[in-house]
């Protein structure tokens, strides 16, 4: 249990509830004691908290939807506390900063720091990069003195938030974007080091004083994985979207510029190159796809050789059996995912494992109906026969992946042609779902929740 802090030690244990006028005074106290001001000086009210936010991906390098996350959230937390990043990676300069539109707030301050060489420049054995993780979470703690709280989001980063709590007494956040005993394949990417992602990750989830889980699926995923976690220490806080970045744009460049077909609809998806992902079924469905159905595939950043040479190998024979296929071998950016997005006919999410899938929220805020996996979060944003199609299959225990990968392939293709074929109701899909991510997924209402917890957890070591 954590030491009561020296500024409220000689406060004594009352038997009463501790009113809202002593609350609020004790967390000033603490909040200054870290600033090292004077608490008659520090304003409670305005930017009295500071946050550190641990993550391995943050722009310029975002290649998921966790990255994604934290990119939004720590803007939107920005405007209420004291913001810090620490990510992965080498420090932008300043004209790479603008022009890749890294978050600018007054108080959001970025940190981007890397592994240390010895052991990225040693090996290249798979499991490196849970070393270089682990090393880069050791590194994080030597300039964490300023922070009330610290929140990491997935394993990269987990045991900084854990040794933070030792070191700095603070409390522990941990958002799950995934959990690896669900990611069996993980061991394709990550080699032995498997173990040392699985170990990091159940060490941390353990410790935490809160765990956000990022749908209702997810926290029932959590207690499955790891039953030890007391279900009171878990909150859901759904991701988000940015509703004024995201939205519908007559602007049709992007579709020039990688060969797009303006003339015919198109079915898009959007994602990495991974098993989780599903996009190989995508690939196998396009068969069963009435003759010609033009696909885009924005797939780039494949998690090992091996699914990048099995990618390829079956587009080539979807072409072959004359398949019509853009494929966009990168991650695209934003304003150009926007457009992709704004004007397909049919946005495809085949994922087999999706703690919540916010790339459906992006799809749908520019009015895309979605053919989507009916697994864990995307049940909680697709709203079947609303705003898109749910495709259902029965899952390996161990895997998660389609025991009838080809039946999956074929139920997929039902689902995008039947849109395809009526596109009335696909638009109005595309409006509904416009509609829900606007009532639901707004990042404001997102971080507020996210703020009331901070200060609880902040509040109980007082």
């Amino acid at each position: 249990m954590a030491s009561i802090p020296a500024v409220v030690a000689i406060i004594p244990i009352l038997s009463f509830t501790v009113s809202a006028s002593h609350l609020c005074s004790s967390l000033r106290l603490s909040y200054a004691k870290r600033r090292k001001r004077d608490p008659a000086q520090f304003d409670f009210l305005e930017f009295q908290m500071r946050v550190g936010l641990m993550t391995r991906e943050y722009p310029p390098y975002v290649y998921g939807g966790a990255g994604v996350h934290v990119e939004y959230l720590s803007r939107e937390l920005a405007k209420k506390i004291e913001v810090e990043v620490h990510a992965w990676g080498d420090a932008p300069d300043h004209d790479g900063l603008r022009e890749l539109e890294t978050p600018h707030e007054a108080h959001l301050d970025v940190h981007f720091e890397n592994p240390w060489p010895l052991i990225s420049h040693g090996t290249q054995a798979k499991f490196k990069g849970a070393l270089e993780a682990l090393s880069l979470n050791l590194l994080q703690q030597l300039h964490l003195e300023k922070l009330d709280i610290i929140h990491t989001h997935t394993w990269y980063v987990s045991m900084a938030g854990f040794l933070a709590k030792k070191l700095y007494n603070i409390p522990f956040v941990l958002t799950t974007h995934s959990l690896e005993p669900l990611r069996a394949w993980k061991a394709e990417q990550l080699g032995s080091g498997y173990a040392l992602s699985s170990w990091m990750e159940q060490t941390a989830i353990l410790d935490a004083d809160a765990v956000i889980a990022v749908s209702n699926g997810t926290k029932a995923d959590i207690l499955k994985a790891y039953p030890g976690v007391d279900p009171a220490r878990i909150h859901v806080i759904y991701n988000g979207i940015d509703l004024n970045q995201y939205q519908w744009t007559p602007d049709t460049t992007a579709l020039d510029a990688y060969g797009v077909d303006k003339t015919r609809p198109y079915v898009l998806f959007v994602g990495r190159i991974t098993r989780q992902k599903g996009v190989t079924h995508l690939v196998e469905a396009i068969q069963h796809l009435p003759a010609g159905t033009q696909v885009v595939l924005c797939a780039g950043a494949p998690d090992t050789p091996e699914i990048a040479a099995e990618m390829r190998e079956k587009v080539d024979a979807a072409r072959a059996a004359g398949g019509n296929i853009v494929w966009i071998e990168k991650m695209v950016t934003k304003q150009e995912a926007i457009q992709l997005y704004s004007h397909c006919a049919v946005f495809c999410c085949p994922s087999v494992y999706e703690p919540f899938g916010i790339i459906n929220l992006e799809a749908m805020a520019c009015r895309a109906p979605v053919v989507a996996s009916a697994v864990g979060g995307i049940l909680e944003v697709v709203v079947e026969g609303e705003t898109g199609h749910l495709v259902s299959f029965t899952a390996d225990p161990v895997t998660t992946f389609p025991t009838d990968p080809a039946q999956f392939a074929r139920d997929l293709a039902i689902r995008i042609a039947a849109l395809l074929a009526n596109s009335v109701q696909a638009k109005q899909m595309g409006e509904a779902g416009r509609k829900r991510v606007e009532d639901h997924f707004s990042w404001t209402a997102i971080a507020a929740q996210t703020i009331d917890l901070y200060e609880k957890l902040i509040a109980a070591r007082i």
